[in-house]
């Protein structure tokens, strides 16, 4: 199974906090609404065939957190003046469609394996934006962002 970093949040864990001050509110809006959309489509895909009741668990709690964290980036997008877009980046394409060719046990692995890896990518967004991000309300969905992401990333290691 091959794991795929997508452009921007590959180049935040490339360059640390460094990318930060560079980073714009427009390509945090994207990145966060582009990660916030894979957790969704990921865990939908999951849901239809796992027999794992913690997997299960896991893939609806990924879509009602996900669905409010795009909710929380969209209101604070107006007052940046960044009409937000969520869709995936190119690699998050490919891993959603790596996901849906597996079966059984194979795509709920597959499945833990992309979580793991895409909140990790997620959590250098939130915590790059909200150490060096200009707008206030995205800085402040970002900041309380951060914890959630980490609980997940938490969840994912018993997992």
């Amino acid at each position: 199974m091959k794991l795929f970093a997508y452009a921007i949040p590959l180049a935040i864990v490339m360059s640390g906090s460094a990318y930060a001050q560079a980073m714009t509110s427009a390509e945090y809006v994207a990145a966060a609404g582009a990660g916030d959309t894979y957790e969704i489509q990921s865990s939908q895909t999951v849901l239809q065939t796992t027999q794992d009741p913690k997997i299960r668990s896991f893939a609806q709690m990924m879509i009602q957190d996900h669905t409010k964290s795009t909710a929380k980036i969209k209101m604070a997008a107006l007052t940046a003046k960044v009409k937000p877009k969520p869709m995936l980046m190119p690699a998050q394409a490919e891993m959603l469609t790596q996901l849906k060719a597996e079966t059984g046990t194979a795509r709920d692995q597959a499945y833990i394996a992309q979580q793991k890896q895409a909140h990790q990518q997620a959590l250098t967004i939130h915590q790059s934006y909200a150490e060096g991000g200009k707008n206030v309300a995205l800085k402040m969905v970002a900041t309380n962002t951060v914890p959630v992401v980490q609980h997940h990333i938490e969840m994912l290691k018993t997992m």
